[in-house]
């Protein structure tokens, strides 16, 4: 099997499954007896190991249930806080941010009332224009890096901007973490998430940095715990896989992208050369896994099928509802004809991908296009 969907999710590291299973029977850390303070102490490493390893303090490390859930604490929680405090009802987003994101922003503007700024993307899918920032806002949100095509962002540059305005930036750093030199403080953003399974930790864990000031208000209401952010039992073994996984990722980071980076571009070059009338999405900065290309004529669906009976697994840039492809939303605001973008395949390589995977692929993928075209065409 050749698995080339590591941006979706890539396999958990042997150090977080070790991690995990040592911690598996780790009871309430906010036990106040001596299986729950050792349970504590592990949860406490756990954070410090995390605030050191993405520039943060261990009190703006706060452990959630996936980077949907942080991104979601992130955006409602500092809307709500800054609203009445900055006088203004402001949004500002891009509409190529990801669902988690998108969803959220959509709902504070059907349900309390938000008028959203948006900000557009250029034909390579980056955000060039930023002036959207320069207008305060209650809460402004960016991601740091592309789920579909791996553009890279500015966005130490929005938060800059952002700052100037005296508005909240939150980012959407799940593509990022692992991959991007990401140092929370000198990024200058406000509130920043990750997911664990993106860089080899375990499914089901999420990080939300949150600076002391402004806090989001709380989303969820129950206990205390996390700052009362993020209310509910913290999982201590998943934190702990997730520190190990995390240590890990950015330990080989350098070495990997170099490597990555230089079998992707090899592996679009064989691409372009063998399959006619291929578009390679996305322009650097991009990050070194993700190879997005579109083959006008193709269908996406019979794409991944003629794929996956070959034991190649991949992803395409259209959005699945009920059962009907339509243009991913990130290719539409894009500007990306709805011909070419329904033809879009993300191939994304991680630290399993090998040479002979992209020859595999190289081999089979004109005639999976050929038939992908002509079933397009029925």
């Amino acid at each position: 099997m050749v698995y080339l969907d590591h941006a979706a999710t890539t396999p958990m590291r042997q150090a977080a499954i070790d991690a995990w299973v040592e911690h598996a029977a780790a009871v309430n850390p906010g036990g106040q007896y001596s299986s729950g303070r050792a349970a504590g102490a592990v949860l406490a490493q756990a954070r410090e190991d995390i605030a050191e390893l993405l520039g943060a303090d261990p009190v703006e490390v706060i452990f959630t249930g996936s980077g949907t859930e942080a991104d979601n604490i992130a955006v409602r929680g500092l809307y709500r806080a800054r609203r009445e405090a900055a006088g203004t009802n402001r949004v500002v987003a891009s509409t190529i941010e990801h669902s988690a994101v998108l969803e959220t922003v959509k709902s504070l503007a059907q349900t309390e009332g938000a008028e959203v700024a948006w900000m557009e993307p250029d034909r390579g899918g980056h955000l060039r224009d930023l002036s959207a920032l320069d207008t305060p806002a209650a809460v402004a949100t960016m991601m740091w890096a592309n789920n579909e095509t791996g553009a890279v962002q500015p966005v130490r540059e929005a938060a800059e901007r952002a700052a100037a305005a005296g508005t909240p930036l939150h980012i959407d750093a799940v593509q990022a973490v692992g991959k991007e030199d990401v140092h929370f403080h000198d990024s200058g953003a406000t509130t920043l998430a990750a997911s664990a399974h993106k860089f080899g930790g375990p499914r089901g864990s999420g990080i939300l940095l949150a600076r002391r000031s402004p806090v989001p208000a709380p989303v969820l209401l129950g206990g205390g715990q996390e700052r009362g952010l993020r209310p509910g039992t913290v999982d201590v073994a998943a934190a702990a896989a997730t520190a190990a996984a995390l240590r890990e990722a950015l330990a080989e980071r350098e070495a990997e992208n170099a490597r990555l980076a230089k079998l992707r571009d090899e592996f679009i070059e064989r691409i372009v050369a063998a399959v006619p009338n291929t578009l390679v999405t996305t322009p650097e900065p991009r990050l070194p896994g993700h190879a997005h290309l579109m083959f006008p004529g193709a269908e996406a669906e019979s794409m991944l099928m003629l794929l996956d009976s070959l034991g190649i697994e991949a992803s395409a840039g259209s959005a699945c509802s009920a059962g009907v492809h339509r243009l991913s939303h990130v290719l539409e605001a894009m500007g990306v004809a709805t011909e070419d973008g329904m033809g879009a395949l993300r191939l994304t390589l991680g630290r399993t991908t090998t040479a002979a995977d992209v020859d595999k692929v190289v081999a089979e993928l004109p005639a999976v296009i050929e038939r992908a075209r002509l079933a397009g065409s029925l």
